[in-house]
């Protein structure tokens, strides 16, 4: 298995203040990132992910005030100094920074990410979004979000540009000869001269080749067209944490689209996403998962939930079905997956259910508790083992979403990982000198 942490909402929705967070410290004091960093390199994990988002969330009720008073998905603080800093401090483990490619131009996001890792040597890695927030896209000039299919078709001409730039440069074409005083090698730096529908690069990159040559790629298409993108865009997909059903029928149609591109399947892992509690007792581990249930008010919840699905959830009727609000929702140009897609297949699209009941439910999301693995090492690498095996052997899990840090970070590193070691499912050194060899090649 392959391993990474997600700490996206580490700081979020409430869990900055559960007991066994960050004590004396608060966000984005440097030194919290630094440790996290050592800690999960004790644990030998592949990498350290985050997400992210370049709005304050507003799309319940048309106005900010419940993201800002609450928490939710705010604040945050650019991920690339963040990434350095945690660099400087370890040697062997992977960043994964997010970047939407809706919103930002292939050529500064290539440039930036060829930086990057000649910085972290070799350790970077980039996870391509398409952006569903209507305040995200107002803050880069756009009126209304770019519609569903056109968002992925300017994602895979976005990679297009990208790959192109990263290999602009061939391997060798950096010289510094001290005698002769040359740089580089003209005959190895080609011009890029890419004229596509959402794009227009001359190139080359002009920075050295990157120690990786390319950043490892991440993408989390979950839509049928998603699916295709990801087919089209990643080394490997950061799939969502949904019931095993429907992470085999991704797993599935992910292999379909693969093929059909010519790609090998056995190539293309994919990472789940895993939200869990690992404790010495089950007792002690569901106690701690039990405590964000009191975490957030009923607004911040609606708060969540309309901004990452681009709907604004308080309109919803006093009674509904979830067939009306999916159709609802894809006419207005947001997300139908995630929250909505899963909680359809849970209890049936025709079902009808009251705006309490809606909210409800959509507490449980918001602090990822029906997905969320609480129990004792044993019990929890059973559990990845079963999705492991029944997801084709290839990849494996996005840990995250704890109830705290840096204490659950800690149970992973301490209690799961000798626990998977034990078993023979993870490494017990890392062998690779990038994330890439780590990654996509141990």
């Amino acid at each position: 298995m392959h391993l990474g942490y997600d700490f996206s909402y580490s700081h979020m929705a409430g869990r900055w203040r559960m007991p066994g967070a960050w004590p004396g410290h608060i966000f984005p004091d440097i030194e919290m990132f630094e440790e996290m960093a050592r800690i999960a390199e004790r644990g030998m994990l592949d990498l350290i992910f985050s997400g992210d988002g370049t709005g304050v969330p507003d799309t319940w009720r048309g106005n900010r005030d419940a993201a800002v008073e609450w928490g939710v998905n705010w604040p945050r603080q650019d991920l690339n100094p963040i990434a350095v800093a945690m660099s400087r401090v370890t040697r062997h483990i992977g960043f994964g920074l997010t970047y939407s490619s809706t919103f930002m131009h292939p050529y500064y996001t290539a440039r930036l990410m060829n930086s990057l890792d000649h910085l972290t040597r070799g350790r970077i890695a980039m996870n391509l979004v398409t952006s569903t927030r209507r305040s995200d896209a107002a803050n880069f000039g756009f009126d209304e979000l770019m519609e569903h299919g056109a968002r992925y078709d300017r994602m895979e001409e976005f990679t297009d540009v990208c790959r192109a730039l990263w290999d602009s440069a061939e391997p060798d074409a950096m010289l510094w000869d001290r005698a002769t005083g040359r740089v580089g090698d003209p005959r190895k730096i080609h011009d890029v001269h890419h004229h596509g529908q959402f794009f227009k690069v001359d190139g080359p990159l002009n920075t050295p080749p990157s120690p990786q040559g390319r950043p490892v790629l991440i993408q989390a298409g979950g839509s049928p067209r998603g699916i295709r993108a990801s087919a089209y865009v990643a080394d490997h997909v950061f799939g969502a944490d949904m019931a095993l059903p429907l992470q085999i029928r991704q797993r599935k149609a992910l292999d379909e689209a693969l093929v059909a591109l010519g790609r090998d399947p056995e190539k293309v892992g994919i990472l789940w996403q895993t939200p869990m509690v690992v404790a010495e007792t089950r007792g002690e581990a569901v106690a701690r998962l039990d405590q964000l249930m009191q975490a957030l008010p009923d607004e911040a919840v609606g708060a969540y939930l309309s901004y990452n699905s681009g709907y604004d959830f308080s309109r919803l009727p006093e009674r509904f079905s979830l067939r009306e609000l999916h159709q609802e929702i894809i006419a207005s140009q947001a997300s139908p997956m995630g929250f909505l897609h899963e909680l359809s297949e849970k209890v049936g699209a025709a079902t009808e259910l009251t705006r309490a009941e809606f909210f409800e439910h959509g507490r449980r999301e918001a602090i990822n508790y029906d997905t969320t693995m609480a129990g004792t090492a044993a019990e929890i690498a059973d559990r990845l083992e079963e999705a492991f095996e029944a997801t084709g052997s290839r990849g494996g899990f996005m840990l995250g979403h704890t109830v705290s840090m840096p204490l659950d970070l800690i149970g992973i590193a301490d209690l799961l990982v000798p626990e998977l070691q034990r078993r023979g499912r993870f490494r017990t050194e890392y062998t690779g000198r990038t994330l890439r060899e780590n990654l996509l090649e141990s």
